[in-house]
């Protein structure tokens, strides 16, 4: 009985060794039974002359759009308004009428005070005669005398008021402050205008992107690098910029602010999430096609075409954009590189360029 368990288990451990043994050369030798089927017919690919070259470097980030000039605008004395001529999303232009409040308490306080400095200005008239001066000709009288009068009458009280008064009535009617699009309008007309702005003009020629990148990328930018963005909404809509601010501190997330102008972004609405990529030139790089890269036992592999073969090599990549890699290992300049037809190469598979 106990030889009978014994032989079970050595059984039952010799499957499970043979079974690891399977595991590690399946996965060895995988890309050797590719290379034998690959060996059996001649692959159609499509090559590159490796050389030097100016590569775009992109960086993609998300951000938040924010307007460069918004202005809250709002009666500077509450009333009743008596009308909007605008509505949110309108553009309007510097100076262009808003909205106006009912004037009828306005006009009556601003004639009152148009005859209280006429009546200040005879009494002012009394009070020259009886010092001897014509109020005809007023340049004949001196000065400290003049003042005397115009405190007496109460002329320079009177005019105070009546500027005040005509500066009200202007008031009772709202221009817009710059150019742009209206936003958060929410009063209506016959409303009482309280101490909240009536409305905001959002001047959207310009706008300010922020967004963060992490530390390790940093080094890779510099105020002046381009700057695409686009609505999460709507990718194709993109703005063109340029990065103004790098915050030069980093945050306990290891991540580092950075700000971007954008001019003429029509597409892009104060507060609105964006995408940025950040474009800058490496020179001198050699750089392949994505599709030029493939994974063998999980490293990196790059076919090169030498005498109708693909040949096996290992690389090492750099930077990256949505196109291309930077190789920094395994390559040189003037190597023919495979950039399709290679998803099924083994190293020194048959192989014959398509014209």
């Amino acid at each position: 009985m106990k030889k009978t368990k014994y032989l079970i288990l050595t059984a039952i451990l010799a499957a499970a060794g043979c079974s690891q043994k399977a595991t590690d050369e399946s996965a060895e030798s995988r890309d050797t039974k590719t290379a034998a089927i690959s060996a059996d017919k001649t692959t159609e690919v499509t090559a590159i002359r490796l050389a030097p070259s100016m590569f775009s470097h992109e960086i993609v980030s998300n951000g938040k759009a924010t307007a460069r000039e918004k202005v809250d605008v709002n009666f500077q004395t509450p009333g009743v308004i008596s009308a909007i001529y605008v509505k949110n999303g309108q553009r309007v232009g510097k100076g262009q009428k808003i909205a106006t409040l009912d004037t009828y308490k306005l006009e009556n306080q601003l004639e009152k005070d148009r005859n209280a400095v006429a009546s200040a200005r005879l009494e002012m008239q009394d009070v020259l005669i009886g010092q001897g001066y014509d109020p005809e000709h007023p340049e004949r009288v001196p000065e400290e005398v003049m003042a005397l009068a115009r405190l007496r009458s109460g002329l320079g009280q009177a005019e105070l008021a009546l500027a005040a008064s005509k500066r009200s009535m202007d008031e009772a009617t709202l221009t817009a402050p710059v150019s742009g699009v209206v936003a958060n309008l929410t009063l209506d007309a016959h409303n009482l205008s309280g101490s909240e702005p009536l409305c905001r003009i959002i001047d959207d020629r310009g706008m300010d992107v922020e967004f963060s990148v992490i530390e390790s990328e940093l080094a890779l930018l510099s105020t002046g690098d381009a700057v695409s963005v686009a609505p999460f909404s709507d990718p194709s809509k993109t703005s063109t910029g340029r990065i103004t601010e790098i915050n030069p501190m980093v945050d306990e997330n290891g991540m580092v602010k950075v700000w971007a102008s954008v001019d003429g972004g029509k597409d892009l609405l104060d507060g609105m999430n964006v995408r940025v990529r950040v474009k800058r030139k490496v020179e001198e790089a050699l750089a392949v096609p994505k599709s030029a890269v493939v994974l063998r036992s999980g490293r990196q592999v790059v076919f090169t075409l030498k005498d109708g073969k693909a040949i096996w090599n290992y690389v090492a990549t750099g930077l990256e954009n949505l196109d291309q890699y930077t190789i920094t290992e395994g390559l040189s300049a003037g190597d023919s590189v495979i950039i399709t037809g290679n998803v099924n190469l083994a190293h020194e598979a048959p192989v014959k360029t398509q014209n």
